[in-house]
């Protein structure tokens, strides 16, 4: 498969609450450095360089990260670099992406990849994108399957057939996309063996895709065909006007959920997390004796497990263990490591109270 085929489409819209109080509206999650001096796009593109032209990177963001995006990915095509009208979903968006492409290339066979995930070997994961670009190419839609390390119930999970051989690089029709699981189902996927993570990362064939969309949203295919083709005159204004008439649904449900060509991959370690909490951040640090981490200087006394940001100030722990403390310049935030994922819930209370400055 000639590498002018390939199109990789990174979906940079998300506002990573969780990180909250560094992740703020204009300068979410992926477009901050957690692990080195790469933002979490940046890491992106780089991963995708080896295999996919960066003449052929599409980013997908919002009005807000536009032009943050731009500057941080100057090697990306500045009209590559896509905003978003309004929210609705990931099944509009990618059916814009594949209705560009394919007007643009026919063959266009592209890959989905969320910005803001970090992957710790990226060479493994390159290893995947081959055999899954190839089954998207024969026409199939395909998804990447991550092998579960625990019982986790905040991500979706792919059901594979029973018996499904990790890191079989063969892809194989899913039975089905499950939801988030509670606990016990989550235990039971994880002893099963034939569940994995949904990561939210596909491939296929602009073409194929457009299909499927015709298929099962078609008002939302419909709308988005009847575009000016990208780059005319009139485009992005035509866009505004029909974007937010667009189904506001997840390519998961929207789509992959109901067609019958879905395959999906069963791979073995690729370093994958999806940064969803502060807590992750501090799994992946190298950390102290007593299992401290820190991105700025810290001194502890019979303190344990903590994760501590804090730059331009030497943050002192005495006899505390298993907290998060990340400071900024205009706020503060100690959590429990177990209860990072709750940090979302104070955005919440901010919206709610006006505080749009802290947001």
């Amino acid at each position: 498969m000639s590498k002018s085929h390939l199109h990789g489409l990174i979906l940079a819209g998300g506002r990573g609450t969780r990180f909250w109080p560094r992740s703020r509206t204009h300068a979410p999650k992926q477009l901050l450095s957690f692990l080195g001096e790469r933002s979490l796009i940046q890491e992106t593109v780089d991963r995708l360089a080896p295999i996919i032209p960066v003449e052929n990177i599409w980013v997908l963001t919002n009005s807000h990260l536009e032009k943050e995006v731009r500057r941080q990915l100057p090697e990306v095509p500045k009209q590559q670099i896509l905003a978003e009208p309004a929210q609705r979903n990931t099944a509009p968006c990618l059916c814009l992406a594949a209705q560009i492409l394919f007007e643009r290339d026919p063959d266009a066979v592209l890959g989905v990849f969320p910005a803001d995930h970090h992957i710790g070997r990226p060479a493994r994961f390159r290893h995947w994108m081959k055999p899954a670009f190839k089954a998207a190419q024969a026409g199939q839609l395909v998804t990447l399957g991550v092998a579960p390390r625990w019982a986790e119930t905040g991500y979706g999970y792919l059901e594979f057939p029973k018996g499904i051989a990790l890191g079989q690089a063969q892809p194989v029709p899913l039975r089905r996309f499950r939801e988030k699981p509670d606990l016990k189902t989550a235990q039971r996927f994880l002893k099963a063996g034939n569940y994995f993570w949904n990561a939210g990362i596909f491939f296929w064939r602009a073409g194929a895709f457009l299909n499927a969309m015709r298929q099962y949203l078609p008002k939302t295919a419909a709308l988005l065909a009847a575009l000016p083709r990208f780059g005319e005159r009139g485009f992005a204004a035509r866009l505004a006007e029909a974007y937010p008439l667009c189904e506001n649904i997840s390519v998961d449900y929207g789509v992959m959920e109901k067609s019958d060509n879905v395959v999906g991959l069963a791979a073995d370690d690729f370093g994958w997390n999806d940064l969803g909490s502060w807590n992750a951040v501090y799994e992946l640090l190298a950390r102290d004796t007593a299992g401290n981490a820190s991105r700025s200087p810290m001194i502890t006394e019979g303190a344990r497990g903590n994760y501590v940001e804090a730059p331009g100030k030497l943050v002192a722990l005495v006899g505390v263990d298993d907290l998060v403390v990340v400071d900024t310049p205009d706020a503060l935030l100690v959590a429990h490591r177990s209860k990072a994922q709750r940090v979302g819930q104070l955005v919440k209370q901010l919206e709610a109270s006006g505080r749009h400055e802290l947001l």
